[in-house]
């Protein structure tokens, strides 16, 4: 088992790859427009930095096109380039982007000769005012160029993309707006992997000297894909070249949400391992599942926290399947009513079997033995994870019924966000009829009456948007209390909003909300350690996002991901147990199995 969970680490192992910091979509150079339904208007409408043109002088007009056997007659550069451009300009209201602080590059790339093509481009420009004098707009000229001595012979709007390769007199470097090279010459690199060393020495030599020179830089003939664009970035490329528009303009808007950089760590707890593994009678059960929480977003975490995380300390790791009775992919309420209950459900139902016959849960078994049962949710309390622990509906959305459900559960301590109902029919004060109901989590003392109900609003935030620690404050807050009971307690926290960071394709929330977890793991393992009858196990009730890590940095904490889906995936999820009776918690099993094995450990029979 521990050779597979090696692997997967492995599989999902980072490049030292940094952050790619202010980057946006005008960086982006648009390099074969020209070949696409419709040339300039796909490229400008994303926004990008820089455009190119491929122009042919032919019968005394500009051509757009590649390559000569692909020329046609009515594909002029004005029709298909300046005229928009222009029209853009004017609904602009002298500014290339509605944006005005956005600039835009026209690269016109000559392939016929240089002097004639150049001179008929002057002229036809002529006509267009609006572009010659547009100050977001720079026509820059590339291909067949003239002299570099005669660059500052041609008019002011005119500018030269030079070579990197090439020197050139210092009268010519007011007219060169940027340097360009062919990749090729530096490296064969295919994007994939990482840039092998002799070659990324000569490539940061090659932008060291144009940067040096106070000009942009820009490669063709590059690699082309999502992990070279990411290479790019860190090598401080000022233009991406791309052959795919609509992609790399999709991927650098969601920049933000692919990356992310925690600007602190955490101090890791430092496991004693005494009682772990061993067949010690287990009387506490602490329970913390991270919804949606893949490999991917437990690495990611990881990396953000500098290359540290409590859960990584658990020596006895599984996997658990996570299907459905009803589907191959699960949702969360099917995926923890297998914990709760030991029966595969279909999805949406709660804490109910496929027939939609309520069912016996954990709290249910626990009650008999007098052993105290407590719920944290940094979501809310009728979410589908914490209502599998004490409801019994067919409907997950059925936010009004679940908090009925809790009336008659057996539940000691119950903490998280209040849903919002609009008409709850008195429910409120038969809640409070059952409850000693508080507001905060600061609320709670070690002395206050059970059963407990905190409803708090600030666990519904996200950690980025002030939740703060209230996560570790209210484990701590609900131990102090659980674990004045002689006969024991189960407690069963939930990450909630990893699962949030997924379906909204955010890796800093995914990042932030798992080092939260994290840091309430690690006091799951203090407490463990200090109390030597705890067993704490962390599981996810399925994955979600499809999370693929792209790139990292653990000295600057620094991840970077791509997102295959907005939903929820069917890998399986990582198991981790510490304490005693942590050893069946390794290997690789059904989801409802995990009911059993804590059934084992704690010397139950249902």
């Amino acid at each position: 088992m521990r050779q597979l969970f090696l692997f997967l680490l492995f599989f999902c192992t980072l490049r030292a790859f940094s952050q790619p910091e202010n980057y946006t979509t005008a960086n982006a150079h648009s390099h074969n427009d020209y070949e696409k339904p419709a040339p300039f208007r796909e490229a400008y409408d994303q926004q990008f930095g820089s455009i190119e043109a491929d122009i042919f002088l032919q019968d005394g007009k500009l051509i757009v096109a590649h390559q000569e056997d692909q020329l046609a007659a009515g594909r002029t550069l004005e029709s298909l380039y300046l005229d928009p451009l222009a029209k853009c300009i004017e609904k602009n209201n002298g500014t290339v982007y509605r944006d005005k602080m956005r600039q835009l590059q026209l690269l016109v790339d000559i392939k016929t000769g240089s002097v004639p093509t150049l001179n008929k481009l002057i002229e036809i420009l002529g006509r267009y005012p609006a572009l010659t004098s547009a100050p977001s707009l720079k026509i820059v000229i590339s291909g067949n160029r003239p002299a570099a001595e005669d660059f500052k012979n041609y008019p002011a709007y005119i500018y030269f993309d030079g070579e990197l390769s090439a020197t050139y007199p210092e009268g010519a470097l007011p007219k060169i707006e940027m340097l360009s090279d062919n990749f090729k010459k530096y490296s064969s690199w295919n994007g994939k992997g990482i840039l092998p060393e002799a070659d990324r020495t000569r490539v940061e030599a090659a932008i060291k000297k144009g940067h040096d020179l106070q000009k942009k830089v820009r490669f063709w003939n590059a690699p082309d894909i999502i992990n070279a664009w990411y290479g790019f970035m860190d090598l401080g490329v000022d233009y991406i070249n791309t052959d795919h528009i609509e992609a790399m303009g999709t991927f650098l808007r969601q920049l933000a949400n692919r990356s992310y950089t925690s600007p602190a760590s955490y101090t890791l707890y430092t496991p004693r391992y005494r009682n772990d593994g061993t067949t010690k009678p287990v009387k506490n059960l602490i329970l913390l599942i991270g919804d949606g929480t893949g490999l991917a977003q437990w690495y990611a975490g990881y990396t953000a926290n500098g290359g540290a995380l409590n859960v990584f300390n658990m020596r006895y790791t599984g996997l658990s399947k996570t299907s459905s009775y009803d589907s191959y992919i699960t949702d969360s309420a099917p995926g923890s009513t297998a914990f709760s209950s030991g029966v595969k459900t279909n999805n949406r139902a709660v804490g109910v079997d496929h027939t939609g016959k309520a069912l016996t849960l954990l709290p249910d078994i626990f009650i008999r033995r007098n052993i105290k049962t407590g719920i944290i949710t940094s979501g809310d309390l009728t979410d589908a994870t914490p209502a599998d622990f004490y409801a019994h509906q067919s409907e997950r959305d059925s936010s009004a019924p679940i908090l009925n459900d809790l009336l008659s559960a057996h539940v000691d301590i119950i903490m998280g966000k209040k849903p919002e109902l609009k008409n709850n029919d008195g429910l409120d004060q038969k809640l409070a009829k059952k409850f000693n109901i508080v507001s905060s989590v600061r609320e709670v003392k070690p002395t206050t009456k059970m059963p407990l109900m905190v409803a708090d609003d600030k666990a519904g935030l996200t950690v980025l948007k002030g939740r703060g620690d209230w996560s570790v404050e209210a484990f701590e807050k609900a131990i102090s209390l659980l674990s004045q009971n002689k006969n024991g307690f189960f407690l069963m926290q939930e990450g909630s909003q990893i699962d949030d960071g997924g379906h909204s394709n955010k890796i800093p929330v995914v990042a932030t909300e798992v080092m939260d977890l994290d840091q309430v793991i690690g006091k799951a393992m203090e407490f463990a350690d200090s109390n030597g009858e705890t067993l704490v196990i962390v599981i996810a009730d399925h994955e979600t996002g499809g999370l693929t890590l792209t790139g990292g940095d653990y000295k600057k904490r620094y991840i970077s991901g791509h997102f295959s889906t907005n939903d929820h995936t069917a890998v399986p999820v990582p198991v981790f147990a510490y304490g005693p009776g942590s050893q069946f918690f390794s290997g690789v099993y059904e989801n409802t199995e995990v009911f059993q094995k804590i059934l084992t450990a704690m010397g139950i029979r249902p």
